[in-house]
Order: structure tokens, then C-alpha cells, then sequence
């Protein structure tokens, strides 16, 4: 080759490898002036695919029951901080597991002015009930987490927030805080939003890691936007996306209903009822417990929620039983919305008592961060006492004799269980028979979770006169289980 000849591929090369290295240049500006961050007000994206209920793991430690979605809009207004998200879904039939017959559900989500409201029939009204605007007030992190984990909401903060750009390879590592909360995104070196990835407080894992990935970009009527959105929430699935359509500036501005604009959270109270020879029922709220008074300590079952549900039990139960610890925390079964108060026990210096399957559970997710709102046991550190059982497990002695059994075969959860209490000949359990009010209609199909629960009384051989469900409107007794599910006679 001769000398000119040689000249000119040397140029020719590095040409090619300057342009190579040029297209490799990711930038936080070059992204948002790419995906129309700069200039976008709001966002409105529409699909259908998978939705997954957080929290929920028929198996602990498990991945989270999957819901198909047939429907699901959402419109962002990035200048006001406002969303909403209507969507309809149906739980995925796991046949290896008794459930009840899927029924549609349709989410109407909203998030305008810092207060986060549901719309649909109000609380234990009728499906086909009027809808009316429900405070939804534990949802606004979250609701907020959301907006900013979209592509165009994430680099629209970033700028606005003085992210730190670091270089990954050929990606770009952005990061910013607003206020507790951290949030990072992965650019790519097309300036493509790969992921976001932010933290949000949650009752059971403390500071909960949220990511979502961005693949498959496609342009929607000038739009570059993600065909494919998958987002986790402590570790499993929470909605995966199949984009249909996505446009920018087109959302309608939304506006807070008065009563939601007023509306502030309610006071925790925690009702007292005597069931049983030293027996209460401790209401008041969407979740219950029952205590077991015994001679030198108490038992408590069931500390659902949070935090404030726990400091309000504590309360109630100096009240009832002053002067006695409480020794044991019967958990019925490690759904987060049956042990979100575990941990304030735990700071007690209460055992906890669960299934064998919970403890492991329980003891890396205890021992994980708790920064963004730590609570009692994050700052006392102390570890957690268990006594767990497999099958069976008995408390107490005498009077206050309390025992614990596993619900076999139930397809709620494979940890759930049935306490019984034989001098008071009292059953308590949850999420397997909730008691309707005495004067309501009767289910037209069978729960399969409630004829579990019976069938289990049996099996046992259990002497049960009165349930007391951890969620439901009264005390009912056995004939009223057995007419839930369709039997006609009331006797044992």
C-alpha cells in the first residue's frame, strides 16, 4: 500500500473510532433533550400485562400473587406532582391453590397536592355502589416514587436537582436526593433511561428498594418511550408493562376533591371487648387482635399494621392488664398487613411467635435499613426472641392455655394459623373467614379459605362456640362459619 494510500486509511480509521466514541457520549442533557424531558409537562402512557400484590407472598419470602391487567392508564402532570392510574385487573388462577373465583378489580388511583385518594365504592359498600373519593394516605411515597420513576420524570429532576453524573462503561450513573429520598438511574449511550432505582418506608422491610427497568424504546407518534416497563418492589415484580401508546402534554390538569383536601389521618383507637374469661377483643380499626390474660404475663395475638397500631395496643393493654409484660406475640401469618407491628414488640422485649417458615423471614428483613422512618427497633437494635412451631404449638397453662396450629392445605398462605383458646372455646384466625355483619347477605359461591378454616376445626377436633376473625364485623360463632360456606346444618 503506498504512503498516501496508508495516509488515508490511517484517517479513515480515526474518523470512525471518533465518531464510535462521540455516539458513545451519554449525557443527562443529551437524554432529556432526546426523550423530550426538557419541554414535557406531562405524560400519559397506556398498556396492559401483569400486576403483583406487594406484600402478599402466599409463600414467605416468595414472590408477591400475580394479577392479569387488561387496562391500565396513566397520566403524570410533572409540574404539580400529580398522577393518576385507573386500571383493571384479574388474579392469575394458580391451580396448585384454592382461591376464590377471580372477580375484576378496577384501581382508580390518584395523587394531586401531596394528599393521595382512591376512587371506587366506599369501604364495605357494594361493588356496583356509587363511587366516592376514599383518603388513601400511606400511599403518597409511594404514589410520588412512581411519578419520578418514569423516563421523563427521573431526568426532569435530575436537572432540576443538581444529579451527580458519574461514568459506568459506557452508561451514565445519575443520582440526586429529595429530601430522605435517594434515587439513581442508569443512561445508556443512546441516552436511553435504562433504570431508576429509589428507596420508599415500608412497615416490615424498612427502607424498601424500588427499581424499574425501561427496555425495548419505540417512538409513539414522535415520543421515544419504553415498549416494555418492569418494576420491583422488595425484591419481586410489581407490574410489568406492555406499552401500547405514550404522548407527552396532553394530560388534563387534576384537581384534589374537597373532601380529600380536609381530610386528615384518623386517630389509632383501639376498642376493648371481653369475649372469653380473660379474653378481649382489641378493635377499632381494618385490623384486630385478641389478648390472652394469664397469671404473671399476657399473650397478645396478632399486632397488624405499623408502628402506631403497636403503641396503641401497648397503651390499651396497661389499661387492661396492668402491671403484666407482654411475654408472647402470636403472628398469624407474615402478610405485611398482619405484621407490619411486629418490630415495635420486638423493641418491647416480646417473644414473637410464628411459623417456622416466618423467622428466617423475618430476621434479614428486620436486620436490613430503616433510615427514611426509623422507628423504636431501629434505634434500640435489639435482637428478636422467637419460639416457632411447625404444625402445632401450645402457650400457657390452665385458663390461659392457648394453642397454635398451622391451617393446613389453606391456599392464602402456607404459615397462616388458627389459634384456639379450649377453656374459652374461642378460635382466632385471619384472612380465612372475615364475619360479615349479622344482617348481611350470604356469599352466593363458597370462600375456599372458609371452608379450610372448617375443615381444619374439625380435623382437630376442636370444641370452637366463637370466632373472632382479625378482620370482620363481629364476633360470629361455628353455625355462622358453616352458613358462609353453604352448609345448612349448625351443629358440630
Amino acid at each position: 500500500m503506498s504512503k498516501p494510500a496508508r495516509l488515508l486509511a490511517l484517517s479513515l480509521l480515526l474518523s470512525t473510532s471518533l465518531g464510535a466514541l462521540a455516539a458513545h457520549a451519554a449525557s443527562l442533557e443529551g437524554a432529556a433533550e432526546k426523550l423530550g424531558a426538557k419541554n414535557a409537562r406531562s405524560l400519559e402512557f397506556s398498556g396492559s400485562g401483569q400486576w403483583f400484590q406487594f406484600g402478599q407472598a402466599p409463600v414467605p419470602g416468595g414472590p408477591w400473587p400475580q394479577f392479569d391487567v387488561s387496562r391500565y392508564n396513566a397520566a403524570i402532570d410533572f409540574d404539580a406532582g400529580a398522577a393518576h392510574v385507573a386500571l383493571a385487573r384479574l388474579q392469575t388462577i394458580d391451580p396448585a391453590r384454592a382461591r376464590p373465583a377471580p372477580v375484576e378489580q378496577k384501581v382508580d388511583a390518584w395523587l394531586a397536592g401531596g394528599k393521595a385518594w382512591n376512587v371506587g365504592p366506599a369501604p364495605g359498600a357494594a361493588p356496583d355502589a356509587a363511587p366516592v373519593a376514599t383518603p388513601a394516605f400511606a400511599a403518597v411515597e409511594e404514589r410520588t416514587a412512581e411519578i419520578l420513576s418514569t423516563p421523563q420524570g427521573f431526568l426532569k429532576a435530575a436537572l432540576a436537582h443538581d444529579a451527580k453524573v458519574e461514568k459506568a462503561g459506557d452508561s451514565l450513573k445519575v443520582s440526586f436526593s429529595l429530601g430522605k429520598h435517594k434515587y439513581e438511574g442508569v443512561i445508556d449511550d443512546k441516552d436511553r433511561v435504562n433504570s431508576v432505582r429509589t428507596w420508599i418506608d415500608t412497615p416490615v422491610l424498612g427502607d424498601t428498594p424500588v427499581e424499574t427497568k425501561f427496555t425495548n424504546y419505540k417512538d409513539f407518534g414522535g415520543l421515544l418511550f419504553p415498549a416494555d416497563i418492569e418494576r420491583s418492589e422488595g425484591g419481586y415484580p410489581v407490574l410489568r408493562l406492555a406499552v401500547a401508546s405514550a404522548k407527552l402534554n396532553g394530560a388534563a390538569p387534576i384537581a384534589v376533591p374537597e373532601n380529600i383536601a380536609s381530610a386528615t389521618p384518623p386517630a389509632v383507637v383501639v376498642k376493648c371487648e371481653k369475649i372469653g374469661d380473660n379474653v378481649f377483643y382489641l378493635t377499632g380499626g381494618t385490623h384486630h387482635s385478641a389478648l390472652v390474660v394469664e397469671k404473671d404475663f399476657v399473650v397478645l395475638i396478632e399486632a397488624p399494621l405499623n408502628e402506631e397500631r403497636s403503641l396503641a395496643l401497648i397503651q390499651k393493654i396497661a389499661e387492661v392488664a396492668p402491671n403484666k409484660p407482654i411475654k408472647y406475640v402470636v403472628n398469624s401469618h407474615v402478610h405485611f398487613d398482619h405484621a407490619g407491628g411486629l418490630r415495635t414488640f420486638v423493641d418491647n422485649g416480646s417473644i414473637i411467635v410464628a411459623h417456622e417458615l416466618d423467622k428466617p423471614y423475618y430476621e434479614k428483613a428486620w436486620s436490613a435499613p430503616r433510615d427514611i422512618n426509623p422507628d423504636k427497633l431501629a434505634a434500640s437494635k435489639k435482637a428478636a426472641q422467637f419460639v416457632t412451631y411447625k404444625d402445632e404449638l401450645t402457650l400457657g397453662e390452665g385458663e390461659g392455655l392457648v394453642k397454635i396450629y398451622r391451617l393446613a392445605g389453606s391456599g392464602h398462605s402456607d404459615d397462616l394459623a388458627l389459634i384456639y383458646l379450649p377453656q374459652s372455646k374461642i378460635a382466632i384466625e385471619a384472612d380465612a373467614y372475615s364475619p360479615p355483619a349479622a344482617d348481611a347477605p350470604l356469599p352466593k359461591t363458597v370462600n375456599p379459605y372458609s371452608a379450610n378454616l372448617l375443615e381444619n376445626i374439625q380435623k382437630l377436633n376442636l370444641d370452637v362456640e366463637k370466632i373472632a376473625g382479625l378482620h370482620g364485623a363481629r364476633v360470629a360463632n361455628l353455625a355462622d362459619l358453616k352458613a358462609y360456606i353453604g352448609q345448612k346444618s349448625a351443629s358440630n
